[in-house]
């Protein structure tokens, strides 16, 4: 178990953020699922190779792009899958992040996408928590207008009340906001479960 968690670890440790052009690697688990969506789950081409040379991954697919040493060529992998099944999490972390993913980037007043911050259901002030159940996207609009007012004394309802999400339902919300840059190598893995078109 400690073993598998020191793994995870790793495996989050090297998901970063890779521009266009970086040709970094898409890391799925041992399943063939992207291991995150939404950051997607990449890897410099470099943490990509170590990992080969470490045998903590296969390869899936590559880039046709190579890299050279005097006596050693091998070409960058585009998509690489875990030799070892990492087990997600079934709770995803209570963060300011995980609440505008649960809620599309959205405020759930007014539906507004810009100076999104978070709107307590019943105010702290009035003994509300900043727990999942009690917290919403908001604008910072309306989020002033309701101030510390209920919904119920301020007329503002949230289109969506709060709750915990799961992985998997941020894994679905996710995928409506993908990267700028996506690998044509990458596509067959990145909706693979979803529901085929008739």
């Amino acid at each position: 178990m400690r073993r598998a968690a020191v793994r995870l670890k790793e495996v989050v440790a090297l998901n970063v953020h890779v521009a266009n052009g970086g040709w970094p690697a898409l890391v799925l688990n041992a399943d063939f699922r992207p291991l995150s969506y939404y950051p997607l789950s990449l890897w410099s081409w470099q943490d990509a190779i170590k990992a080969v040379f470490l045998e903590r991954v296969n390869i899936v697919a590559e880039y046709d792009k190579a890299v050279h040493s005097p006596s050693f060529e091998m070409k960058i992998p585009s998509v690489v899958s875990l030799k070892t099944f990492v087990r997600p999490s079934t709770h995803p972390a209570f963060t300011r992040f995980n609440v505008f993913l649960r809620d599309k980037f959205a405020c759930q007043y007014c539906g507004e996408r810009d100076d999104l911050t978070f709107d307590h259901l019943l105010p702290r002030s009035r003994g509300g928590h900043t727990t999942w159940i009690n917290v919403v996207a908001a604008c910072s609009g309306c989020n002033l207008t309701k101030g510390s007012k209920t919904p119920t004394e301020s007329g503002m309802w949230p289109t969506q009340m709060p709750f915990q999400p799961t992985v998997h339902h941020l894994h679905q919300n996710g995928r409506l906001f993908p990267p700028n840059y996506l690998h044509e190598s990458w596509l067959d893995y990145l909706y693979w479960d979803t529901e085929l078109d008739p």
